[in-house]
């Protein structure tokens, strides 16, 4: 008697149809179709048979691996070229910090140098004159020309050159015209020479003076002769 209730029940709940309401077999048809449909979705989303085989998924993990050493050599390219570039841009800071000369004071600076090269050679350095020129490419370095004429015997002539060599400056000479002099021996030569020369020029910073390098009196540290004025550039 319960059976044939439940059984009324779901047929009264059942859209109305010929089919179902006369042959029950249609209806339980129907719901094993629907389990098993819900039993293949299952499986389909277990196994994932669309999925990437082991082959393929190590021959893709092989190729994410080589893309990543790639980048990693690139990228240790990358850094040496900037450990590089570094060290370049500090070899070029120092090289000009030695022998560039600031603008402020390259006229006096090569003025007293050329003076005193000329005083250990023994010549007599006669008239100077200076000009700056702007580099092309470049906002704050200048080439500066120096014209001088210089007399005095031919081997002192040949002891000031050899010093100029050996100048801590970055000295170039361009041209060298001799002409002799009444006295027997002597040559007036004109010498023209190019220095190079930076605007703002930074200041190497000086090393930290021990105890006890001062002058005698209260330790001060000793005085330094002053730099003769600028020229004025001809």
């Amino acid at each position: 008697m319960a059976g044939n209730s439940s059984w009324n029940a779901i047929r009264e709940r059942l859209p109305a149809g010929p089919g179902l309401l006369r042959d029950p077999r249609l209806l339980v048809r129907l719901i094993l179709g629907v389990l098993l449909a819900a039993n293949l979705a299952a499986a389909l989303l277990l196994f994932r048979p669309w999925a990437e085989s082991p082959e393929e998924m190590e021959a893709r993990l092989g190729r994410l691996r080589s893309e990543i050493q790639r980048k990693q050599q690139n990228v240790a390219r990358l850094e040496t070229l900037v450990e590089k570039s570094r060290k370049a841009r500090e070899q070029g800071d120092a090289f000009m910090a030695k022998y560039f000369l600031d603008r402020r004071t390259a006229s006096s600076t090569i003025i007293s140098e050329l003076r005193d090269t000329a005083a250990k050679a023994g010549i007599e350095q006669q008239e100077q004159t200076f000009s700056f020129e702007p580099i092309e490419g470049s906002d704050n370095l200048y080439m500066m020309t120096i014209s001088g004429n210089y007399e005095g015997r031919y081997e002192d002539l040949v002891k000031f050159l050899n010093l100029l060599d050996r100048s801590p400056r970055f000295l170039i000479l361009d041209t060298l015209a001799a002409s002799p002099q009444r006295a027997a021996g002597a040559l007036n030569v004109n010498f023209k020479m190019h220095a190079f020369v930076i605007k703002g020029k930074p200041r190497a910073p000086k090393a930290a003076a021990s105890p006890g390098k001062g002058s005698a009196e209260g330790g001060r540290p000793a005085e330094t002769a002053s730099a003769p004025q600028e020229a004025k550039a001809g």
